[in-house]
C-alpha cells in the first residue's frame, strides 16, 4: 500500500498507470483527455468493470407479486490514467502544472467543469 493514498495506480491494458479517475464518462473522458495530451501525458482509458446487481427479493406462495421492476441499464463508464506514474491530478491543478492551450492554467472549478473558462487571476479574498 502507498504511504500517500492519493496516487493510486493501476494496471489499464497492461500498462502501470497513475489513475486519474474512474467511472467516467465518455464526454468526461474527451474533456480531460484534451488536457491531459496538450501537457503531453499518454493517457490510457478502459471500460470500468459494471456495476453489481441486487438480487430479487422472494415471493412467498400466498402471496401476490407485483410487476417485476426492471433494472435500471448501466451507463457505461469509463477508467482513466496516465503512464506518468509521478502525476496526480490533485498536484497538477493545484501547483498549477497544467495548462490550457490558451496559456492560462487549469483551476479548480475548470477541472470540475463548473466553469466553462479557466479564471486563473482571481484570488481567494476577492
Amino acid at each position: 500500500m502507498a504511504l500517500n493514498p492519493n496516487y493510486t495506480f493501476e494496471d489499464l491494458d497492461g500498462t502501470k498507470c497513475s489513475i486519474v479517475e474512474k467511472n467516467l464518462t465518455s464526454e468526461r473522458v474527451e474533456f480531460l483527455r484534451k488536457i491531459l495530451e496538450y501537457n503531453k501525458f499518454t493517457v490510457i482509458v478502459v471500460p470500468s468493470p459494471a456495476a453489481k446487481v441486487a438480487a430479487k427479493p422472494a415471493v412467498a406462495e400466498g402471496d401476490v407479486a407485483a410487476e417485476p421492476i426492471e433494472a435500471p441499464t448501466p451507463i457505461e463508464t469509463f477508467t482513466m490514467g496516465v503512464t506518468d506514474l509521478t502525476f496526480n491530478p490533485v498536484n497538477g491543478v493545484f501547483n498549477r502544472t497544467l495548462v490550457l492551450p490558451n496559456g492560462k492554467f487549469v483551476t479548480s472549478a475548470y477541472w470540475k467543469e463548473q466553469s466553462e473558462v479557466s479564471e486563473d487571476t482571481k484570488y481567494y479574498w476577492k
